[in-house]
């Protein structure tokens, strides 16, 4: 695997320098996606639907709502922008792995689907109009805390998104390094 690269502009001129990963990487996985969600603990309207089981976080569950619910946000951008996946944009070689991890206070899915879609929750809020992404019925929850790892991906880009919040949306795009 090559190291990553850093660019340093210092008084107009520009270097780009390898900057190596931390050993860890090197040796579990190419890179990481971090699912991120901002739920208050102790708002007590996430109760009925699991709770929010970290520690921060300052989105109540009526905040959470009310951007669901926003007229103004177009369709591709639906949901609270503290729910999301980080970095949405990984790039890796074949024989790599992505290690994701759930840094939330929410259950969440980082599901490969063909093309982004509605989430398996029957809710129109959550999925404003979507067509649900036929894989989502059978994804796999990912509970607070909890990690998966993905490998064995062919060249190409593939598409990952969490099946109850239909708006976390990452690419793994596989790329044989020249």
């Amino acid at each position: 695997m090559k190291p990553s690269r850093f660019t340093l502009v210092i008084m107009g001129l520009t270097a780009s320098m390898p900057f190596p990963l931390p050993a860890a990487a090197h040796d579990d996985h190419a890179a990481m996606v971090v699912m991120r969600d901002d739920c208050d603990p102790n708002d007590t309207g996430y109760a009925p639907t699991g709770g929010c089981l970290r520690k921060e976080g300052d989105v109540s569950f009526a905040e959470f709502g009310v951007e669901l619910s926003s007229p103004l946000a177009p369709t591709s951008l639906i949901g609270h922008q503290a729910w999301r996946m980080d970095p949405p944009y990984v790039e890796i070689e074949p024989d790599d792995t992505v290690m994701v991890r759930n840094r939330g206070g929410r259950v969440h899915t980082f599901t490969e689907v063909r093309d982004f879609g509605g989430g398996k929750i029957p809710s129109p809020a959550l999925n404003k109009g979507l067509v649900t992404a036929p894989e989502c019925p059978v994804s796999t929850d990912i509970a607070p805390g909890g990690k998966a790892e993905v490998g064995g991906l062919a060249e190409g880009n593939h598409h990952f998104q969490c099946c109850i919040h239909p708006w976390m949306r990452a690419v793994i795009k596989v790329k044989r390094e020249d």
